[in-house]
């Protein structure tokens, strides 16, 4: 008991971190930009593009452990006719308008994607698509929850 009373005793209770949800959307949307920008880098040097995750599967013994497992990833630029680059946003299942009726941003070319994806990272920081990225999201809640 000696050692216990050289240590400074308290009640405790840890407290959740009060996450801000307009600050949490733009984290989700730089780590989904961060991914693509990964993806265009890897699709102009050539090579593939296989990021990985942990999920959780039943072995032949039929204990849960985690595994390594390749993530699937939508590529969020797409080429039209006249063989241009366009890069379009998607967050909570929902395309995002830039301005009214604006949804894509056109690259011109592949190589000018990671150009245009860090300057979309910058606007997402600076705040510039906060109204975008929450109106997504409340669209989203509506449309998960169940009729009373």
């Amino acid at each position: 008991m000696s050692h216990l009373k050289a240590l400074k005793l308290a009640s405790a209770v840890p407290i959740r971190a009060a996450v801000d949800p307009v600050q949490r959307a733009r984290e989700k949307m730089i780590a989904v930009l961060a991914e693509q920008k990964q993806m265009a880098e890897a699709k102009i040097a050539g090579q593939a593009f296989t990021p990985a995750h942990i999920v959780r599967r039943k072995n032949a013994e039929g204990v849960r452990v985690e595994v390594e497992a390749p993530k699937r990833v939508r590529q969020g630029w797409f080429t039209d006719g006249n063989g241009k680059v366009f890069f379009a946003i998607r967050y909570a299942g929902k395309a995002i308008d830039f301005a009214k009726d604006k949804n894509a941003i056109e690259a011109g070319e592949l190589s000018a994607l990671p150009n245009v994806i860090d300057t979309l990272v910058e606007a997402v920081r600076a705040g510039e698509l906060d109204a975008q990225l929450t109106a997504a999201a409340a669209e989203r809640g509506q449309m998960l929850r169940k009729p009373k």
